[in-house]
């Protein structure tokens, strides 16, 4: 197992713009989505609209997975076609009014963007990720030729720099 630390998962999650988020809908079905991302004090952060599908899924059971898959190439040999790494974890979900997001978030995710009138698709939120648990990683932290040994390339460590 690959020795990873809590600061490099951040590192390599904010190094990212992409991540897949899984919610529960009311009736107890699995969905996903792809979204961009930017991260804040140990917090990761997209942004929706308050009408849209994920985000009343969220509101009702903010209990959230987050994929954040971490492409890989061969140096010198971009041809070659490389599984991506990825870094996975639990978290609560939360959903924020655009005015309460961060500045660093909201520049990074909504710069030039009007979120004072939504229209017909609602008004732009943003939703805080609050990791719990463990990060889970696979070939952070190794080479891309390192991820062929499959028990080496994971890794694993707590999403909470202080555990309460």
């Amino acid at each position: 197992m690959v020795d990873v630390t809590h600061g490099e998962v951040w590192k390599t999650i904010s190094a990212e713009n992409f991540m897949v988020i899984g919610m529960v809908t009311a009736r107890g079905e699995s969905r996903t989505a792809g979204v961009m991302h930017a991260v804040h004090d140990d917090r990761i952060w997209f942004t929706a609209h308050d009408r849209a599908w994920k985000t009343r899924h969220i509101a009702a059971n903010p209990n959230v997975s987050i994929t954040v898959p971490v492409a890989k190439r061969v140096p010198l040999m971009p041809w070659i076609k490389i599984p991506a790494a990825t870094v996975t974890f639990a978290g609560d979900a939360e959903v924020v009014p655009a005015a309460e997001m961060p500045e660093a978030v909201r520049s990074a995710l909504l710069d030039d963007i009007d979120v004072t009138d939504g229209g017909d698709h609602g008004n732009v939120v943003g939703v805080r990720v609050r990791p719990i648990g463990d990060f889970v990683t696979y070939g952070v932290g190794v080479s891309a030729l390192g991820m062929r040994d499959t028990e080496a390339a994971a890794g694993r460590v707590a999403a909470a720099s202080v555990i309460a």
